[in-house]
This record gives structure tokens, C-alpha cells and sequence, in this order.
């Protein structure tokens, strides 16, 4: 029995939606896409919130991808084609003014159906940028900015008083002020609803003009676990950061995991033999070394100049979140200087690299990294800090402004601790380009690329000794 074409224009749907997905970092196999099209067979394709959820169920397996997987399923299963009902029925009078007091209205009332309206008739009216064809399209960023929806917050509130509501000025005392705070808060949300509507219509839109992959390659960001560090933003980092208590659970599981199998005991060779004499010398019943385990310490050893330092931030608190699985933690951050910053990273402030900047010493005459003048000051001051169980962490990229690297000072403290790695936040392939000296450092020191979360993850349960 041969499919008919609906049936087959649906499963090269899926194929290329999870394609699309594998592209942005969610791995769906083979035995993932078979879920996925069970869940359509049995779902069907009548309720889209439901075959959502039916198909985020089947295709994603970790922590904030979600987020990834509804942009793109916006794209390959979108509610409709072309113009909205809603862009369609406007009025050939309604203008920018009239739609910003719908907006306002929409975000008084929290009205969410209409915030979704206004953000269809805002693209169509607002949004269009080029021609019919593959330079074609509509811009979210466009749409906004001739909008301006964050202007609308005073309007939205005094609305909401207006209403019989709780809006400013009402109420007394700090129960006024609090029921204002909730109620603003409470807008921007609706704002920031707003804007990611506005910028799913606009995808949904594009990719009708210019191809779905095309849209997905360039405007469905990679997840959380795919960011760059060096590339990433102010609100990426943010984003980054609320990620790492989770993570950093579920790391602790999985070290937890090889430290029990690495505690089982080795085979004592000489008492196997010796108890082999009675079988003949065949080593029929292995004997199995006491064990002696111990947690290991760790030292790391920071750049938190320019860009790397918000990969050294990040790092710094995933690790102070996982001291439970070490026996002792010290950190030492640097851009030309090395300064102990233990107590600051237990604090566990947001602004760390700032307070690092003001509090600590960690620059000289001159602001430049210098990996050679930093090495100088841990060998001379805190070498002690490392010991026969001590794995030392360099977080850096290696670029040392054309100074003296002196690998003599990392040789001695490579040789001193247990294990001696270097995690670097840029891409290998530019690894001795300009000033970088990478490779020379990683001829004394084991390097590893790590730029993003999922690598550093990788690097965590796979490398770091336990």
C-alpha cells in the first residue's frame, strides 16, 4: 500500500524538523524521529499546543534546549500561512498610533490572545523590509523599534488604575508601593511576551519567502549549552547563569558516579600470583587492593581580562557550586597579577568579575594579559597551595600580548600538582594565531578546547580527576 502525498509531504516534514533541530545542538536520532512520528500518528494534527508538547516530549532530552525547540517548531508546523486573520481584517485606516493603543490596552488587561494579534498586524504593517524573493522578508528588530512597546509601560499602568485597579498612587503605604512593583513587573513580562511574538511572527513570515532552513540557520539561536563564551552577551551570560546550580547537580551526580567504580580497588598482582599457586598458577580468583579514597583538591587559576572573563566567571561558580565533591577549593584570578579570590567566589555575588577588578590585585604597571608575569607571582607566593592531590585548572585563552610566556614557572607547577590541564575558551583552529601562544603551553600542559557549556560538561565527567 503506497503512502499518499500528504502523508508523505508530512514524514519529510519531520525528517527536516529534526534535522533543523540537530542543527542547533538538540541530538535527535534516528530512534527519537520514530517517537516523533508515533506521536503524530496518534495525536494527529488537530490541536498544534498538543502535538507541541507531544513532540518536545519525543525530541528533547535536556535542559534548555525547549526554548530552541519552539522556535523552530514555529517555523516547520506554523498555526497558518501567509497574513494573519487578524493582519487581514485591519482596517485600511488603522494606523501606528491605533495600534499602539491596542498594545497599551492588550498589556493593561493581560490579554494575552490580543498581545499576539497586535504582534501579527504590527509585522505586516510595520515589519516588511525588500522585495518578494530570497532578499525578502520581515524584520522583528524593524517591527520594535518603529513600535516602541517599552514606552507603553506608563500608559499600560495608568490604564490598569483607570480600571478600578490597584495602579499607581493607589493603596496605602508599602502595600501601595508593593501592588505598583507587581503590576510593573507584571507589564514587562506582557512586553517581553510581546517581543518574542513579534519575533516568531516575523520568522514565520520570512521563511515562507526565503526557506525554512535558511530562517532556521540564521535567525533560531543555538541552546543554552551551544553559546560561545567569548561570543555571548550580557543577557546570554545571565542566561548562562541561572543554568548553573542545575548543572552543576547534576555533575556532582555523575562524578559521584566514577568515584565509586574508581573506589572499587585494584588488582593486587603480587597476592593474585600468590593465590594462584593452588590453581596451578592460572589466576582463577583476582585479589583486590584496599582501596584508599580520598577527595581530590583543586586550584584554579583564572583570566578574568576582556571577553574571558565571563567563561572564567561561569567556571568559577560552577565549581564553588560543586565543592561537595572536593576536598578542598582555592581560586586565583589574574590579568597580569595573581590574586587569591576564594572567599569572593563563595560569596557567590552576580557582579564577580567587577568586584574581582576592584578588589583584587590582579593587574601591575599595564591592564594586558601576561600569562609569564602572572605564572611568576603563583610560583613565587602560593605554591604552596598545591600538593600531591591537587588538580590545577588554567582558564584562558593564551594570548599574552608578545610577553615572556616563562614556561619554566608552569613546568614547576605542572610538575608539583596531580594533574595540570588547560581549558581554552577559543576555537583550536585559531590556537597560535596573532599573539596566542597555545601551543607552546600545550607542549607542558594538557589543553582542551572549551567554549561552550556542553564542552566544559564533557570536559567535567570525563577528565577531571575524582
Amino acid at each position: 500500500m503506497t503512502e499518499t502525498p500528504v502523508a508523505q509531504d508530512l514524514a519529510g516534514r519531520l525528517v527536516e524538523f529534526v534535522g533543523a533541530l540537530r542543527s542547533k545542538g538538540i541530538p535527535a536520532g534516528t530512534s527519537e524521529t520514530v517517537d516523533a512520528a508515533a506521536v503524530i500518528d496518534v495525536l494527529g494534527m488537530s490541536d498544534r499546543s498538543l502535538l507541541r508538547e507531544g513532540l518536545a516530549s519525543a525530541l528533547v532530552r535536556r535542559g534548555g534546549q525547549r526554548d530552541v525547540f519552539d522556535m523552530t517548531f514555529d517555523l516547520y508546523f506554523p498555526a497558518g500561512v501567509g497574513a494573519s486573520q487578524a493582519a487581514r481584517e485591519m482596517d485600511e485606516d488603522f494606523d501606528i498610533d491605533d495600534l499602539r493603543d491596542l498594545l497599551a490596552m492588550a498589556l493593561a488587561e493581560n490579554d494575552l490572545r490580543t498581545l499576539e494579534q497586535v504582534a501579527e498586524i504590527a509585522v505586516d504593517l510595520l515589519g516588511r523590509v525588500g522585495e518578494n524573493g530570497p532578499t525578502g522578508g520581515w524584520s522583528a528588530y524593524q517591527t520594535l523599534e518603529r513600535l516602541r512597546p517599552q514606552t507603553l509601560l506608563v500608559q499600560a499602568i495608568g490604564q490598569r488604575g483607570m480600571g478600578g485597579g490597584s495602579g499607581p498612587g493607589q493603596g496605602l503605604g508599602q502595600g501601595g508601593d508593593f501592588t505598583e512593583r507587581l503590576e510593573r513587573d507584571e507589564v514587562r513580562q506582557n512586553i517581553d511576551r510581546f517581543r518574542a511574538m513579534v519575533a516568531s511572527e516575523a520568522r514565520r513570515r520570512t521563511a515562507e519567502l526565503r526557506g525554512r532552513d535558511v530562517v532556521t540557520r540564521h535567525a533560531v539561536r543555538v541552546g543554552s549549552d551551544r553559546i560561545d563564551f567569548l561570543s555571548a552577551n550580557r543577557q546570554q551570560l545571565e542566561e548562562l547563569g541561572r543554568t548553573v546550580r542545575p548543572l552543576a547537580r547534576k555533575l556532582a551526580t555523575r562524578l559521584a558516579a566514577r568515584r565509586r567504580k574508581a573506589h572499587r580497588g585494584r588488582i593486587d598482582i603480587r597476592r593474585t600470583l600468590r593465590r594462584s599457586m593452588g590453581t596451578g598458577g592460572v589466576p582463577m580468583h583476582p585479589v583486590v587492593a584496599k582501596p584508599h579514597p580520598a577527595r581530590p583538591e583543586l586550584v584554579l587559576l583564572c583570566d578574568v581580562s576582556g571577553s574571558v572573563s565571563g567563561f572564567s566567571q561561569f567556571t568559577m561558580h560552577l565549581v564553588q557550586a560543586m565543592s561537595g565533591q572536593f576536598s578542598k577549593i582555592r581560586v586565583f584570578a589574574f590579568i597580569n597579577a595573581m590574586a587569591e579570590v576564594t572567599d569572593m567566589v563563595k560569596e557567590d555575588s552576580d557582579d564577580l568579575a567587577a568586584r574581582i577588578g576592584r578588589e583584587a590585585r590582579i593587574t601591575k604597571w599595564h591592564t594586558s594579559s601576561d600569562y609569564g608575569e602572572a605564572f611568576a607571582d603563583f610560583h613565587a607566593e602560593h605554591m604552596t597551595a598545591i600538593g600531591p592531590r591537587t588538580a590545577v585548572l588554567i582558564l584562558g585563552d593564551a594570548r599574552n600580548n608578545n610577553q615572556d610566556p616563562n614556561l619554566e614557572a608552569l613546568h614547576e607547577i605542572s610538575q608539583r600538582a596531580r594533574r595540570t590541564f588547560w581549558l581554552n575558551p577559543e576555537h583550536s583552529m585559531r590556537w597560535g594565531l596573532g599573539d596566542s601562544i597555545a601551543p607552546t603551553y600545550a607542549d607542558i600542559v594538557e589543553m582542551h578546547e572549551v567554549c561552550n557549556v556542553d564542552q566544559l560538561t564533557k570536559f567535567v565527567t570525563r577528565l577531571l580527576p575524582v
